[in-house]
């Protein structure tokens, strides 16, 4: 998937309406703990933030495959951070969720420079990116007090929030040792409160079955939470990433309905 997606990639037409400012920025000392940030390329902000998170099994993944997110949200009017973070089997569970947490703490304190606003933060992720991004709200552990309070909205596409117990080897290999394997579920850590929340997937999805969103996004509102589920006709498991990017807008709405959310509550 990841030569696919590197060459989709490459072959993107850049959206002229943002610019990468920075490249390769450590927010920790390892070699895997750097970002990448884009912004619009014409006015000064301070814009609002995405904090993107992307995929990969929680053992696969580099952010240079992502640019085509980053300029297509950026020209939307807004600063936009990707992270590379520790993956399996260099590191074990909750080592990336840690490195994640980590990602957003760099951001609450330096993105101003690059022009974003650290009061207004969206969590965005796909499939492990996505549940890595959630983890952070829901867990509680991760963010400090003052962080959490800069979170002011949640994007989960295709995102696993619903598979224990672990069945495949994915899940088998990531989460198997936890002592307490329930407390690494989404669907079991919703409480109120939570900042509102746009769960994506795709309707032919057959890696990360759309229950998953359909039961976080139930959890969420019986909590009395805001949450918009949206469910697309014929995307699979990668279709609802690659609707960010100019060669699949055409299969659905995606980055107009991320872009319709995120103005709302950001």
């Amino acid at each position: 998937m990841y030569a696919l997606l590197a060459l989709l990639n490459l072959l993107s037409p850049k959206e002229r309406a943002s610019h990468r400012v920075a490249r390769g920025v450590h927010y920790g000392d390892d070699r895997r703990q750097v970002l990448d940030i884009y912004a619009p390329r014409s006015g000064s902000g301070p814009w609002p933030v995405i904090h993107f998170i992307y995929g990969g099994s929680w053992a696969d993944g580099e952010r240079r495959y992502y640019e085509f997110v980053g300029r297509a949200l950026a020209a939307a009017g807004y600063v936009v951070v990707i992270i590379d973070y520790r993956l399996v089997p260099t590191i074990e569970y909750p080592a990336f969720l840690e490195d994640c947490a980590r990602g957003v703490a760099w951001v609450a304190e330096h993105i101003a420079a690059h022009g974003g606003d650290p009061t207004r933060i969206a969590l965005m992720g796909h499939s492990a990116g996505a549940y890595n991004a959630v983890m952070l709200i829901l867990a509680g552990r991760y963010l400090t007090p003052g962080l959490t309070g800069r979170i002011r909205a949640f994007v989960g596409l295709s995102g696993p929030y619903d598979f224990y117990p672990f069945d495949v080897p994915v899940s088998l290999r990531t989460f198997g040792a936890v002592r307490d394997p329930r407390q690494t579920q989404p669907v079991n850590l919703v409480r109120s409160g939570l900042p509102p929340m746009l769960l994506v997937s795709g309707d032919a999805d057959k890696l990360v079955y759309p229950r998953n969103t359909v039961a976080l996004a139930k959890g969420l509102r019986a909590a009395g939470n805001s949450v918009v589920e949206m469910h697309y006709a014929g995307l699979g498991h990668a279709g609802t990433l690659l609707a960010l990017g100019a060669w699949g807008r055409n299969r659905g709405p995606v980055l107009r309905d991320t872009i319709a959310f995120l103005k709302a509550h950001l």
